[in-house]
């Protein structure tokens, strides 16, 4: 029997190739931009759905959803996707964790560097016509110590990337093992004791309850003053308010931010305000590489499943 596919969200081609591929064992329909209504319309006739952060996996569709067997974030974060209540359904979640690693931890080097040098500010001004050289005194970054928080995939290519310019790198992941932290070449240490000696902060780790709102006003409290901060993970991790305080108080020195609690966030959004904010709309996977990636892992598992039940990235 034909396993029939849905892509609600874009997809690159080459996935959408790879699944064509697959006939006659998948079919696979592409019906990006409708409204959920339309959507709950037509998903009870489909076995297996791909999304990236658009399409709502909620209670709602899976009630419509009476065929569904997996569901597939193309990406990392599954946030639009109710994954409790799709066990409790059985349905299968998987997201494809390797597809945008490179390019998510290029983007927070990326905001590292730019932090350190006030890269877009000296840019805008510049184009501006002014003329503000003795303005921007940056900071060089080598020697400096980075403390991240997570080393998961994504945590662990910043780590090798931020040795590779000559950083001290300390790590806080209750999952990272001695041995592993030795083979990695960081120092593990305390989340209290991270926040204390480091200059820059990174984050990378999921939004989950345990992470909600982890650098809040009794976590900046903690770091040392001129800290800067990196936030290309999730939104939600860092309190907002919070970190606006922090910046007004003077221990944040600046802050490079790609998620933000609410997306798109608001135009007025207070942190805009400050100069010593930089922000950007959610990159971390914007390169022609991971949109590849994503796609034909996502592909790859759709046709796993179809075969015989594998299930590789299952959340």
């Amino acid at each position: 029997m034909t396993f029939k596919v849905l892509v609600s969200d874009k997809l690159d081609k080459k996935g959408i190739a790879a699944l064509e591929a697959a006939s006659p064992l998948i079919s696979v329909d592409v019906k990006v931009g409708l409204k959920p209504e339309e959507q709950l319309a037509i998903i009870g006739d489909y076995d297996g759905l791909i999304v990236r952060s658009a399409t709502k996996v909620n209670a709602a569709m899976l009630d419509k959803a009476t065929k569904l067997k997996l569901v597939i974030r193309a990406g990392i974060g599954v946030d639009n996707i109710d994954v409790k209540l799709c066990k409790e359904r059985g349905v299968t979640v998987e997201n494809t964790p390797r597809g945008n690693v490179v390019s998510a931890a290029e983007q927070a080097i990326a905001l590292l560097l730019s932090l350190a040098r006030q890269v877009p500010l000296a840019s805008q001004t510049t184009k501006s016509g002014v003329w503000e050289k003795s303005k921007f005194m940056g900071l060089e970054i080598t020697g400096k110590t980075l403390g991240i928080i997570g080393t998961g995939n994504i945590g662990a290519v910043v780590v090798d990337r931020a040795q590779g310019l000559r950083m001290k790198v300390i790590a806080f992941d209750p999952m990272l093992t001695d041995a592993k932290a030795q083979l990695m070449g960081v120092e593990k240490v305390a989340l209290d004791d991270l926040l204390a000696r480091a200059d820059f902060i990174t984050m990378h780790v999921p939004l989950v309850a345990g992470t909600k709102h982890l650098l809040n006003d009794a976590a900046f409290a903690k770091m040392k003053k001129g800290v800067l901060i990196v936030n290309a993970a999730r939104g939600g991790i860092i309190d907002e308010d919070a970190l606006l305080r922090a910046i007004e108080q003077g221990i944040v020195k600046g802050a490079a931010l790609d998620v933000f609690e609410v997306e798109p966030a608001r135009p007025d959004h207070p942190l805009f305000a400050r100069e010593e904010v930089i922000a950007t709309p959610h990159l971390g996977a914007s390169t022609a590489e991971a949109q590849v990636n994503v796609a034909v892992e996502a592909a790859e598992q759709m046709i796993a499943f179809a075969t015989d039940g594998s299930i590789s990235n299952g959340l």
